[in-house]
């Protein structure tokens, strides 16, 4: 067999690109896209009488002294049932590691450790623990099966699949998101497919997602390319959900007076259940309240309209993945995110996507409300996905001293440093004084 080393973007995406081991995240325009975080893409093969029987995305970042490590993101893409071939590509991957001086190569394949049902619980026979074993004993060291968001990627997903009749993947949903669904856009919100002129907005509900959940965010530039570069080959779209202030007033003010006239038809003296009669208009009041403290929020906003949701997805062979999105903290209660995430889902069903991928979540079936991931959890649960667990996180060590150096003492020494610049900063503070 033959390693290449530098495939070019036509013979590389034709290979992955079809292959059922495929993850945007190995594509040709990802690599591309991460130079902005110091990154250079390598796009490597191994071929069989000219032909290519794997490929691989290697992400190398510059160290000190000349070093490097080399990443390759949710792959690499390979058959990993066939032992043989594995084998020989991380065998050609280790020569060249030691050519470029790269001291180990991190892998987190999108490989299932095993079925799960919604709550976490094992079911059937799937079973790739061997796989693992297989890989630590072709010197690859395992990172752990970590539950939160350790690692390069989270190791847990929700997977919807599309490869149904609609009603079916509809039915599959909790019932909560079916309620909320049968209302249908009863706020009359703008829910399109915008393009790089929306990036501003779009950048609106990461700023607001990040303050509101402690997530940190990119620069709004970062999006631009990372969107600009896969709508390029018709492989992104953004979505974006608006509310237009004035018109959903308008909804608050119709139900109320829809209420208040319910509770003006009621008589008492025409019904014998009394009791029952003021527990129903007392209920009504309740509603009539709640609206009311709504219409005092939304008259607090002087925008004429406000973007309240808004995704970029990315669409790759058989998939899609929602991948960066954010929603804005004002209007929550109009269930924007619910109309957002169903849009992207039906058109996907209707292009002939098999799978939407809500890309990542925690470890823990059923976290608790104080659990900062609680609420993105439970929403992406409620769209009724497959609960997805990969086999995790892989290093292939090529340089034993220098990797104990890059993991163990360095971040050590960078703590040090740290702890001690503080102080030093205080003293230089005195003298200064």
């Amino acid at each position: 067999m033959e390693f290449i080393d530098n495939l070019s973007k036509k013979e590389y995406e034709e290979f992955v690109s079809n292959s059922e081991n495929s993850h945007f995240m190995q594509s040709y325009d990802f690599g591309q896209i991460r130079k902005d975080k110091g990154f250079i893409p390598h796009y490597v093969g191994l071929k069989n009488n000219k032909k290519l029987v794997c490929a691989a995305l290697l992400l190398e970042k510059k160290l000190l002294f000349g070093y490097c490590y080399l990443y390759s993101p949710r792959g690499y893409v390979i058959d990993f049932n066939n032992r043989d071939l594995v084998l020989e590509f991380t065998s050609c991957l280790r020569e060249y590691s030691k050519k470029i001086k790269a001291i180990f190569v991190k892998i987190d394949p999108t490989v299932k450790l095993h079925n799960l049902d919604i709550n976490g619980e094992v079911i059937g026979d799937l079973d790739n623990h061997d796989l693992v074993s297989f890989l630590e004993g072709l010197k690859y060291k395992h990172l752990g099966y970590n539950l939160g968001f350790e690692n390069e990627q989270p190791r847990f997903t929700f997977r919807i699949d599309l490869d149904k009749t609609w009603d079916e993947v509809y039915q599959s949903m909790h019932p909560t998101t079916r309620k909320i669904l049968n209302k249908g856009n009863q706020y009359n919100l703008d829910v399109y497919i915008g393009d790089e002129d929306d990036i501003d907005d779009f950048y609106i509900t990461m700023k607001e997602t990040s303050k509101r959940e402690g997530i940190i965010q990119a620069p709004i530039k970062y999006y631009l390319d990372f969107y600009k570069t896969f709508n390029k080959d018709g492989l992104s779209d953004l979505y974006v959900v608006k509310a237009n202030i004035k018109k959903v007033e308008k909804v608050f003010i119709d139900r109320a007076e829809e209420i208040k006239e319910k509770i003006n038809s009621f008589d008492e003296d025409k019904y014998k259940n009394k009791g029952k009669v003021k527990n129903k208009i007392n209920e009504l009041n309740n509603q009539l309240n709640k609206i009311n403290r709504e219409l005092e929020e939304i008259r607090k906003i002087d925008d004429e309209e406000v973007v309240l949701s808004s995704i970029i997805t990315v669409k790759y062979r058989d998939k899609v993945w929602t991948v960066h999105g954010g929603n804005n903290s004002c209007l929550m209660g109009l269930n924007a995110n619910y109309l957002l995430y169903f849009t992207i889902m039906k058109d996907a069903y209707d292009n002939g996507y098999k799978v939407m991928d809500c890309f990542g979540t925690c470890g823990i079936p059923n976290p608790d409300k104080t659990n900062p991931i609680y609420g993105i959890h439970s929403f992406k649960k409620r769209l009724g996905g497959e609960y997805t667990e990969f086999i995790g996180e892989f290093d292939l060590v090529v340089k034993p001293f220098m990797y104990f150096m890059f993991t163990k003492l360095i971040p050590i020494y960078r703590k040090l440093v740290k702890m001690r610049t503080k102080g030093g900063g205080s003293d230089e503070a005195s003298r200064t004084e």
